[in-house]
């Protein structure tokens, strides 16, 4: 833990310096210790500066766990019509931050590529349209580092012809810094699209998929 800096007393001015040390303190009082090699989080509660990371931490159980300031956010749209060229095949989606913090979109840009590893909640919504009057199945899947996530998938099916809904779902995931996220799609015939709605007189416009991410923990 490194040590306060004190100012040390000049001539004869024992009042001055008081002043000073005061001040001083006042000002190590706002400020977090810098933790360094010796520390040792065997006692619970002790909160540092990880100068190393960038980040607070705090002792718990016999660790130094990071406490997670805010940032770590992520809002993304897509505001005109998704359509598939092929039946059956996958497609990213690549939003356009409307909020970005720590998260941002990387190459190609349907990557949303973390800064911090941790532990996110993320949330998804599609509003799903058919030209078709037979039933269109409609399939929406993460991939993390492009690998498809397991068990993760969501099916969606449309029954009329110019049909409209909105399917959506909310999960967690946990995952390392520099790590990237892409949600994909496929639908089984070319009827079915990804619906875009212009705003009216009395109602702002509705985006075709929207997508929102934040930190939950280190």
């Amino acid at each position: 833990m490194s040590a306060p800096q004190i100012p040390q007393p000049r001539g004869d001015d024992w009042r001055a310096w008081g002043g000073q040390l005061v001040r001083s303190l006042l000002r190590q009082l706002v400020r977090l210790n810098f933790k360094d090699t010796d520390d040792n989080p065997s006692e619970n509660g002790i909160l540092l500066w990880d100068n190393v990371n960038g980040y607070p931490v705090v002792s718990k159980n016999n660790e130094w766990r990071q406490v997670v300031l805010e940032g770590g956010h992520y809002a993304g749209t897509i505001t005109s019509d998704v359509t598939a060229a092929l039946v059956d095949t996958a497609y990213p989606l690549t939003f356009t931050a409307s909020l970005s913090d720590g998260i941002t979109n990387g190459t190609p840009a349907s990557r949303i590529v973390f800064e911090e590893g941790g532990h996110y909640m993320v949330s998804f919504s599609a509003q799903i349209s058919s030209t078709s009057g037979s039933t269109v199945l409609f399939r929406f899947w993460p991939r993390i580092n492009g690998v498809d996530q397991t068990g993760s998938t969501i099916v969606a099916g449309l029954h009329q012809n110019n049909a409209t809904t909105v399917v959506s779902r909310a999960t967690t995931f946990t995952v390392s810094a520099g790590d990237y996220l892409e949600a994909a799609w496929a639908v089984d015939s070319t009827s079915g699209f990804l619906d875009a709605v212009a705003a009216t007189a009395y109602a702002p416009a509705a985006p075709a998929t929207t997508i929102g991410i934040t930190r939950l923990h280190a």
